[in-house]
């Protein structure tokens, strides 16, 4: 796939999720290109339609976005439950555990995807996996960077420090934390993996999403449309 085409299947995938929400409807924003084109075509459905929606965007950058397109934004202390998200992924794998946080936007993604009904993960082919092996952002408490670290490669991971872009120095979540990158190799068991890491004090959420397949709809972008995978 070049980069036209994943461009093309990006904003597919983005498109037929935003035309799955309904009037009305609370609308958990993710972070990343994919859920950008998303609520493109969900700021052209309020202006040519009249949609009735609120935003939840997961970052700064979310949030910058949606006021672009004309979206309202609200928060999740208003709305506590959320009626549909969309979102992007790192990985997918058969079971549709994700790997998340490319964008450094996981614990709030997270918070996401645990407050709404409904989940949308908008990707294109290059994110379906067998395995997930991507390696897996955490995000930790300044503080405690160098023994989560220590702790991480106790589990058999490398964990690196992700240095900023533009600027000296680690990059700093939308939260004031930092994030280590860390390097698993072909994950066996997801779901284990995801309650070690949350075990570690100073560790305050990682980009391994295992417990929410039943709510979440992948919508896989190709070139001339889309396809639908769920557990249902």
């Amino acid at each position: 796939m070049n980069a036209a085409e994943q461009v093309g299947s990006k904003r597919n995938a983005g498109y037929r999720a935003a035309d799955m929400v309904e009037d009305g409807m609370i609308v958990g924003l993710g972070t990343g290109s994919t859920v950008f084109f998303a609520m493109e075509r969900l700021g052209e459905r309020i202006a040519s339609e009249g949609l009735s929606i609120a935003g939840i965007p997961t970052s700064y950058q979310a949030a910058l976005r949606a006021r672009q397109y004309g979206i309202p934004i609200t928060s999740l202390d208003e709305h506590p439950e959320i009626d549909i998200a969309i979102d992007g992924a790192d990985q997918v794998d058969p079971d549709l555990n994700l790997i998340k946080g490319r964008g450094a936007a996981l614990l709030r993604e997270k918070c996401v995807c645990d407050a709404t009904r409904r989940m949308l993960i908008v990707v294109d082919q290059t994110k379906m996996v067998d395995t997930l092996s991507a390696p897996v952002p955490v995000e930790v408490l300044p503080f405690a960077s160098a023994s989560v670290s220590r702790r991480l490669t106790l589990l058999d991971g490398r964990p690196v420090l992700r240095e900023g872009i533009k600027k000296d120095g680690p990059v700093i979540t939308d939260n004031g934390n930092f994030i280590l990158d860390c390097d698993f190799g072909a994950i066996a068991d997801p779901r284990h993996l995801e309650a070690e890491v949350a075990s570690i004090p100073g560790a305050l959420e990682c980009g391994l999403f295992t417990a929410y397949g039943e709510k979440i709809v992948v919508i896989v972008g190709e070139e001339k449309g889309c396809r639908i995978v769920s557990l249902r």
